[in-house]
C-alpha cells in the first residue's frame, strides 16, 4: 500500500514537472532571431494552436504550447525557446497581471488572411514588407488594382502598400528617370491597365483604388502603408475629383487653383499639407520630412512611445520591441511633419532632433491604418535600383520588428483602444 502511494507521489510530481508551455523570448539577449519567431507565432496560429503575447515582457514574448512539432519547427527556422511548467507559467502570468507591471497577457485568436498590394511586373525597388514576410515564413497573397476594384479585399484581414503613388504621377521619378527602360515601361503599363479598367486616365483610376482601400478599413480591415504610400494614399482622398497632374502626366495641365480644392477631411492621417506643384521635384507635399529634416546619420534615430498595455494594448503590441530607440532610415517619405498630422491620430515613435514623426497609427470607422516613414529599416538610404536587403544579415532587426508587430496585431483578442 505505501508502495503504491509513493507510485502515486513521484506520478504526479513528475506530471507537474513536465513541460507544458514554450515561451518564444523576445529580448535582446536571448532571442536569436526575432523575425523567424514572429513567423513561428503565426504558424502556430495556422494550425489552431493557442498562443499568447506577453507585453512588455521580456520585448514581447510569445507563449506557445509545449508541442513537439513546435519544438522542431522552432529548431528549423533557428528561433530561441524556453520550455516552462505549469507552476513557472502560472508565475509569469501572475506577475504580468499585477497592477504594478506595465504589462498585459493577450490573447492571439486566429491568423489573419495578408493581402499585398504589389504590381504585377518587376520594380527597380524592393518592398519592406514583402522581405520580412518572405524571411519570416508567413504566406500572404499579391493583388493590385484589378483585385482591389473587384472587391476581392473582402476576403483579407489585413493589407500592405508599399512605395505606391496613388496621384497617378509615377512616383514624381520624371526627372531623373524619364528616359530610362523601367520608367517609361511603367507609364505604359499603368496607362493600359487604366484603360481595360475603364479609366480615362491613370491618376483617376488610381483614385478609385484608394477609395476602395478606405472603405476596406472603414469597413473593419488593418491597413499598414510604407514610404510613399503614406502621403500618396491621403494626398488621392484629399484631391478626389480634383486634378492635381501635369501634363507629362496625364496629358493635360492640372486644374487651376487645385491647392484650395483639396478636402482634408477626406484623409486619414494628414491634414492642412501644402502640395508641390514642381513636377520636376521628387516630392508630393510637405507632410514628408525628407528634404526639411537635419540630423546627421550617426544620430539618427527615433524613440517609440511607451503605453500602458493593461489600457492600450493595440498601441502597445504595435511598440513591442527590444529597444526603445531605433535606427532611423531614409525613402521617398521618410518622416511626418507632427503639425500636419490629424489630433486624433497617435504618435507612436519620433525623432526628437526635430520633432518629426516616423511611425503612427490611427482609426477609421471598424477599422485602423498605420504609417511607417521610410523604404527600408536596414538600408539608411536605399537607392533605385539597390539589391535588397539580405535578412540573414538582420534577424534581430527593431526596425522589421515593427513591420511584424502590424502583421501580427489583427490576430489578437479585441480590446478597445482608451487612448
Amino acid at each position: 500500500m505505501n508502495k503504491l502511494l509513493l507510485y502515486i507521489l513521484i506520478f504526479f510530481i513528475s506530471a507537474n514537472a513536465n513541460a507544458s508551455f514554450i515561451l518564444l523570448p523576445m529580448d535582446e539577449t536571448t532571442q536569436q532571431n526575432h523575425l523567424k519567431a514572429y513567423g513561428i507565432t503565426y504558424w502556430c496560429l495556422s494550425k489552431d494552436y493557442k498562443a499568447s503575447w506577453l507585453l512588455n515582457y521580456r520585448g514581447g514574448s510569445f507563449l506557445l504550447p509545449d508541442v513537439e512539432e513546435i519544438r522542431k519547427e522552432c529548431q528549423i527556422r533557428g528561433v530561441s525557446f524556453e520550455i516552462l511548467s505549469d507552476n513557472e507559467e502560472a508565475s509569469i502570468l501572475d506577475e504580468i497581471s499585477s497592477p504594478s507591471q506595465n504589462m498585459e497577457s493577450v490573447v492571439l485568436e486566429k491568423a489573419p488572411k495578408i493581402a499585398v498590394y504589389t504590381p504585377k511586373g518587376k520594380q527597380p525597388w524592393d518592398d519592406a514588407v514583402t522581405l520580412v514576410l518572405t524571411y519570416a515564413e508567413i504566406p500572404f497573397t499579391p493583388i493590385y488594382d484589378e483585385e482591389v476594384l473587384s472587391d476581392q479585399l473582402l476576403l483579407y484581414d489585413w493589407l500592405h502598400l508599399h512605395h505606391e503613388d496613388f496621384t497617378g504621377q509615377y512616383g514624381k521619378f520624371f526627372a531623373a528617370y524619364k528616359n530610362t527602360p523601367w520608367y517609361i515601361d511603367q507609364k505604359r503599363d499603368s496607362e493600359a491597365l487604366a484603360t481595360k479598367l475603364g479609366y480615362p486616365k491613370v491618376s483617376q483610376e488610381k483614385g478609385a483604388v484608394a477609395k476602395k482601400i478606405r472603405d476596406f478599413v472603414i469597413g473593419g480591415g488593418f491597413m499598414f502603408a510604407m514610404c510613399s504610400a503614406t502621403d500618396s494614399f491621403d494626398i488621392a482622398l484629399s484631391a478626389d475629383g480634383v486634378d492635381i497632374c501635369e501634363a507629362m502626366f496625364d496629358g493635360d495641365a492640372s486644374e487651376p487653383n487645385y491647392q484650395s480644392k483639396l478636402n482634408f477631411g477626406n484623409s486619414f492621417a494628414f491634414k492642412n499639407f501644402t502640395l508641390e506643384r514642381r513636377p520636376e521635384q521628387y516630392e508630393f507635399s510637405d507632410i514628408d520630412m525628407t528634404t526639411k529634416r537635419r540630423v546627421p546619420p550617426d544620430k539618427d534615430y527615433f524613440s517609440l512611445m511607451e503605453f500602458s498595455a493593461k489600457w492600450d494594448p493595440i498601441p502597445s503590441m504595435l511598440c513591442q520591441n527590444h529597444t526603445q530607440l531605433v535606427k532611423g532610415f531614409m525613402g521617398q517619405t521618410t518622416s511626418f511633419d507632427s503639425a500636419l498630422i490629424k489630433s486624433n491620430v497617435l504618435v507612436m515613435g519620433t525623432c526628437e532632433l526635430n520633432g518629426e514623426a516616423r511611425y503612427i497609427h490611427g482609426e477609421k470607422g471598424k477599422g485602423m491604418f498605420t504609417f511607417f516613414g521610410g523604404h527600408d529599416p536596414e538600408d539608411f538610404q536605399h537607392q533605385v535600383g539597390d539589391p535588397p536587403t539580405v535578412l540573414d544579415l538582420h534577424p534581430n532587426s527593431p526596425g522589421y520588428r515593427l513591420i511584424l508587430n502590424n502583421v501580427l496585431f489583427p490576430a489578437a483578442r479585441k480590446k478597445k483602444l482608451k487612448t
